[in-house]
């Protein structure tokens, strides 16, 4: 691994693979709000908690791969494969027009969240000083989020003012320009292996990484509610009159955005367990908002407190799961906290789908329900830091 214990976070290397990760995020997210309308139309209502389901449960099956590959083969092939997962369905969508092929393609296309995130956090690690990792987390985290923010915003736009399939080839335009930059980016891993069928032997320890439990399991908790507002929320905006169905996202990830700037900073400062109970405390007030909108404003104040959760956890839990990882399992320890990560939403979508049943009325036994998840979240961020506190006394 490279020494970064004297060099700084920007480098022309961090904001290469910052513009990447914007354009990737952009590509799969501007088309999260149109899906359930686009499936519904098809005849497959009932399915609408498979389509962020299937997706993260392929990207969850994926990582236990994605992690090994990544301590093997190197970053940037990794990240790479995602992005090409990508492009290919973005193509794809179009044909596929009944309901069938489409949940098996919404299958396929997670993949990509299986694999680009995983090579994309191990690079941030590489290549930022341990002090500042929490930060650098932050600050990549926020071009995620800004493609987060911009791609379901767009996407409804384009879809309004254009088509569907339109929207579909925009998708499929912006992986192939995040593929083209991290072609032009430096491998970061030293001892790097050749491709080849011993690489793909997955053993219990490449699912799961005992050393980083903790962050591992929160994260698990608190992305229960990520896959109820990924499957729901663009419903709940058709019942409240919003015409884009972006516009929650949208207000989310602004929101996450700003918060990033300053959370993973905050807590490379006082400790990762701090933070995280105030992200956990976050979502419990986001997800409460959420379920008693009965207007716009609430609504959207409830997609503002979400992104604020959001913007506090993401980056903190990623830079714990790195403190807690060696550098030769980096990629299996990061593979671990995105397992759970992807179980948290595909059982969330699944889980407020079967809630929502869609009824406009079950809207609030949703997010009341993704509240209770988060809060078991808190209690338990609670027992860490204090266990950690009465260690260091004791010590």
């Amino acid at each position: 691994m490279q020494n970064t214990a004297s060099k700084g976070i920007f480098t022309t290397q961090f904001w290469l693979l910052g513009l990447s990760s914007f354009l990737f995020s952009s590509s799969f997210n501007m088309l999260i709000p149109e899906l359930p309308g686009y499936l519904t139309q098809m005849g497959g209502a009932e399915y609408k908690g498979a389509i962020i389901g299937l997706f993260t449960l392929t990207a969850g099956l994926s990582r236990p791969f994605s992690g090994r590959l990544t301590d093997r083969i190197g970053r940037v092939p990794v990240m790479a494969f995602g992005s090409i997962v990508c492009f290919v369905c973005g193509f794809l969508y179009p044909i596929f027009t009944t309901v069938m092929p489409f949940l098996l393609l919404r299958l396929v296309h997670g993949f990509s969240t299986g694999f680009k995130p995983t090579g994309t956090s191990a690079y941030v690690a590489d290549i930022v000083p341990a002090n500042r990792r929490g930060e650098a987390m932050g600050i990549h985290g926020m071009c995620m989020g800004v493609g987060s923010a911009f791609g379901p915003a767009v996407g409804s736009m384009i879809s309004i003012n254009f088509s569907l399939n339109a929207l579909f080839y925009t998708s499929s335009l912006f992986a192939f320009l995040s593929i083209a930059i991290l072609l032009n980016m430096k491998e970061t891993l030293k001892q790097k292996e050749r491709l080849s069928v011993k690489a793909f032997q997955i053993t219990w320890r490449d699912i799961f990484e005992p050393e980083v439990f903790s962050p591992a399991l929160i994260t698990f908790l608190c992305y229960f509610g990520y896959g109820a507002v990924s499957t729901v929320t663009p419903d709940f905006s058709g019942y409240l009159g919003l015409q884009n169905r972006g516009y929650y996202f949208m207000f989310f990830t602004l929101f996450s955005i700003l918060i990033r700037l300053f959370a993973g900073k905050i807590s490379d400062k006082h400790g990762r367990a701090p933070v995280t109970i105030a992200g956990c405390a976050m979502l419990i007030m986001a997800m409460l908002i959420t379920g008693y909108a009965d207007s716009v404003t609430t609504f959207l104040t409830g997609a503002a407190f979400f992104g604020m959760a959001m913007g506090i956890l993401s980056p903190v839990l990623s830079a714990w799961t790195v403190d807690l990882s060696r550098e030769d399992n980096r990629g299996r320890a990061i593979a671990t906290m995105f397992i759970s990560l992807e179980a948290g939403i595909g059982l969330g979508a699944f889980l407020s789908a079967a809630l929502f049943a869609n009824q406009r009325q079950n809207l609030s036994l949703v997010f009341f329900s993704m509240a209770g998840f988060a809060a078991a979240a808190l209690v338990y961020a609670i027992f860490i830091y204090q266990f950690k506190k009465r260690r260091t006394r004791a010590v």
